[in-house]
């Protein structure tokens, strides 16, 4: 087994493809080395649980994990599908010392990922992440194995314990306030939601038309949820529906449509999520934190609006982290990652979707009301550069041809736009983001960079 120089964890555990980086014996391998640290770490057996997605390939990835995971002693609680946010919440809940989830959140079918929580919901920090990674490194490099004997870990299939969960998200988020009247169409990408999502917005009064609602490892994310969003602009249209929401294929993030088809991102959601919690004196210093993703329009509006927006590195994890470094109550990314401390400790897509549907019937306002009445976004172009070689990509700021036509370019934009270039966590992709005021100057500077990273870092 070869794995790649560069760290193994990106920004949402490990990632990749599916019978090429991430094979069963590599799971099993990670579950050995996680399961030594964990165990060691907590200093106890307590058990930890085990979800997954839809992927075809997610169901020998678990098997395999949880052998590793019972060969370094630990007992495993296997939850079944079931969103990523699930395994979050129990993992706060119940007495376990943490869980794990398989899944490639919003990638496509043939790919697949591992990653880890620890016993409060949060994501594992990095520091555990590496201690994981060296282990497992020693341990295929030859190097002997922990010595200290365990009995063996069992295995136990726990899907019963999703109804504590399910349960949490049933309670009416917004006092006195039901979904009662309100006509959504959930978009559940095939994915893990497909069970949960509806179970839930119809128990609160809602109705409820589904795409994509069924488990299909083929066809997760393919042409649908959150990554594409035409089926529910067409749906929300076609049933005359108040809204409607898209997950991914784990369920951690939502994007929503208002009844006219326009998306409602993150940063909308941000908006008016932190609007209500200002009022209500529930926002510490008016702070939102979000990622340099975001609008710069979101950013004017909010402050003119009072509020201050921190802005850190893409990636969930950066974002919590500056939360509970500045107690900030609020944060999240673009792509529809929304954490709000108040109700709960990960990103959870069906929480921030039954809340955004919440507000809007809180306010007795439709969502194209309040999309009307919050900002403009400025043109913001993304697109996203294949590279293949995760060395190179990884490695992209030291390609000087590269650094010196993104400095022109930011020179040429001075304070009329912004360009973002960066390696994804989670994809093979380098991604090129220009924001400008006329939507012009953003797509010129977004069609030279992409060349530019295709010149310069592809074959």
């Amino acid at each position: 087994m070869t794995l790649p120089k560069s760290s193994l964890f990106g920004t949402d555990g490990i990632r990749g493809r599916a019978g090429d980086l991430l094979t069963a014996s590599l799971a099993l391998q990670v579950g050995l080395a996680a399961g030594h640290i964990l165990r060691q770490q907590a200093m106890t057996t307590r058990p930890i649980l085990l979800g997954q997605d839809s992927r075809n390939s997610s169901d020998m990835l678990a098997m395999a994990l949880a052998a590793g995971l019972t060969t370094a002693g630990l007992e495993v609680w296997n939850l079944g599908l079931c969103p990523t946010p699930a395994v979050a919440y129990l993992a706060s809940t119940s007495d376990s010392l943490g869980g794990v989830m398989i899944s490639a959140s919003h990638n496509p079918p043939e790919d697949n990922g591992i990653k880890f929580f620890g016993s409060d919901g949060t994501k594992l920090p990095t520091s555990l992440q590496a201690q994981i990674e060296a282990v497992l490194r020693s341990n295929l490099a030859g190097a002997a194995s922990p010595s200290d004997k365990v009995p063996w870990g069992r295995h136990y299939h726990r899907p019963e314990l999703l109804e504590s969960y399910r349960a949490s998200l049933q309670q009416p988020l917004i006092p006195g306030v039901s979904l009662a009247g309100l006509r959504v169409v959930l978009d559940l990408a095939w994915g893990a939601a497909v069970h949960l999502a509806p179970q839930v917005f119809e128990s609160l009064g809602a109705e409820v038309i589904c795409l994509h609602n069924r488990p299909d490892g083929d066809r997760i994310n393919v042409n649908c949820g959150s990554t594409h969003l035409g089926p529910l602009k067409a749906a929300v249209q076609e049933h005359d529906a108040d809204l409607g929401f898209a997950f991914d294929g784990d369920a951690d993030r939502v994007l929503a449509v208002d009844r006219q088809g326009r998306v409602v991102d993150g940063d909308y959601i941000l908006y008016f999520w932190g609007c209500t919690l200002s009022q209500t004196k529930q926002l510490p210093n008016h702070t939102i934190i979000s990622t340099v993703m975001a609008n710069l329009g979101f950013e004017r509006a909010w402050e003119k609006f009072g509020g201050q927006l921190i802005r850190t590195a893409v990636g969930d994890q950066y974002v919590h982290a500056e939360m509970i470094r500045t107690g900030s109550m609020l944060g999240g990314e673009q792509s529809g990652h929304i954490l709000c401390r108040h109700y709960s400790v990960s990103g959870d897509g069906l929480l921030t979707a039954l809340h955004l549907a919440s507000l809007a019937q809180g306010t007795g306002k439709s969502l194209t009301e309040l999309m009307d009445q919050s900002f403009h976004p400025y043109p913001q172009l993304l697109k996203n550069v294949r590279v293949e070689d995760r060395d190179r990509r990884l490695n992209w700021q030291q390609c000087e041809p590269l650094q010196n036509l993104i400095a022109q370019a930011e020179s040429a934009m001075g304070a009329q736009g912004r360009v973002l270039v960066r390696a994804s966590g989670t994809e093979p992709v380098i991604r090129v983001m220009v924001e400008a005021e006329q939507a012009d100057l953003a797509t010129y500077w977004t069609d030279n960079l992409v060349l530019g990273v295709q010149q310069y870092l592809t074959p």
